[in-house]
């Protein structure tokens, strides 16, 4: 499968509100100095005006200047930011990555989780879902108090083979007393491309999206 990188970092939303506003506040400082000029030259020198006033509107110029000053200083950092963290996330293309989430891909009759239950489970029941949330499959098995790969081979319940795709998992565990168990799911899988559209890079695992603030690890995956 090809790689690649879908979608580009932009902030020129952001920048280019700062620039009107810098203009518009530029526009309306040159205005209020041309009045009060104005005002000056023309007042009665037995009764001058009272300065307070246009002090005070100069010093909030002055703050509204300085505010956006910094929300562009903020954008400029954020922009870096996000090339940095796209840059990076790029270099996962390619990688075996494990990663928290409970929806990975059918393909070539495998599709595998990670699962690790807080304790050893007696009974575990996984129920597969396909993309439209319809139940495919269940298998019932017994968990180690460990980390462990379960692989589902595609074949739903009612004897067919499910068509390559995005599965969810769910795992309902109890141990000997009857007890729940939380169990702990991750998925495994290689980068193939990068979608850097949204806030946060996401990395494509076949047909699965995983978000890069979810990887948990970077090499190869539990054995069946």
């Amino acid at each position: 499968m090809a790689s690649g990188i879908t979608g580009a970092a932009s902030s020129t939303g952001s920048s280019g509100t700062t620039k009107t506003s810098q203009q518009e506040l530029a526009g309306n400082f040159t205005q209020f100095l041309t009045l009060l000029t104005t005002q000056l030259k023309n007042q009665n020198p037995l009764d001058p005006m009272d300065t307070n006033q246009f002090t005070q509107q100069l010093v909030q110029y002055a703050g509204v200047e300085q505010q956006l000053k910094s929300n562009d200083r903020l954008d400029s950092i954020l922009s870096n930011a996000k090339s940095s963290s796209a840059a990076s996330a790029t270099g996962f293309i390619g990688q075996q990555i494990t990663a928290n989430g409970t929806t990975t891909a059918l393909k070539d009759g495998a599709a595998s989780w990670t699962l690790t239950p807080a304790r050893a489970a007696k009974q575990a029941t996984m129920t597969i879902s396909d993309a439209k949330g319809n139940v495919v499959a269940t298998q019932t098995k017994a968990l180690t108090a460990e980390a462990q790969s379960f692989t589902w081979d595609g074949r739903t319940s009612s004897g067919f083979t499910a068509p390559n795709g995005t599965y969810a998992i769910k795992v309902d565990a109890v141990d000997a007393t009857g007890a729940k168990i939380k169990v702990d799911t991750k998925v495994s899988g290689t980068v193939d491309s990068v979608d850097l559209s949204g806030s946060e890079p996401v990395l494509l695992v076949g047909k699965s999206r995983v978000p890069v603030s979810t990887v948990q690890d970077i090499g190869a995956g539990l054995s069946t």
